[in-house]
């Protein structure tokens, strides 16, 4: 029965590893072949390194640890690497396939602007006249203003 788990194994994982390899091959542009790799190809390794985690622990002397930690190297890495080759790709501007999203039209984001800016405006208006109002109330002062009456109270 454990032959027969070892066997899907490692025929899903040789499945996964060929396409991967094929779309690495077979795709466009930059983009969609990072996915063969990446993708793919790391759950082919990955069913391939379960199958020889599995088989030398059964026939061995224990659990073999050098699998599991390339396993885990290969699942840390390979999204990490992704990622970075990604990222510098869009940072030279490579061409894509996908079609960049379609931005509003400038007329539609030059009235959305200028609404905004009317609103900030009204409001810094009512802030203004609100406070001009309670400038413009006097205040009662209890203290002398001139220096005579400040001898007369003496």
């Amino acid at each position: 029965m454990l032959d027969y788990f070892l066997s899907f194994l490692i025929l899903t994982g040789a499945i996964f590893t060929f396409i991967g390899s094929l779309g690495l091959v077979r795709l466009k542009d930059f983009y969609t072949r990072l996915h063969g790799p990446t993708k793919a190809t790391t759950l082919g390794v990955g069913s391939l390194l379960i199958a020889s985690v599995i088989f030398f622990s059964t026939r061995g002397t224990g659990v073999s640890l050098h699998e599991l930690l390339i396993t885990l190297f290969l699942f840390i890495t390979a999204p990490v690497s992704a990622h970075m080759l990604a990222k510098a790709a869009l940072h030279l501007n490579l061409d894509s396939l996908a079609k960049m999203p379609v931005e509003k039209a400038p007329e539609e984001k030059v009235k959305k602007v200028k609404k905004e800016v009317e609103e900030k405006t009204d409001e810094i208006q009512t802030d203004e006249k609100a406070a001009h109002v309670s400038s413009e109330e006097p205040a009662k002062e209890s203290t002398p203003q001139n220096s005579n009456e400040k001898l007369a109270d003496s």
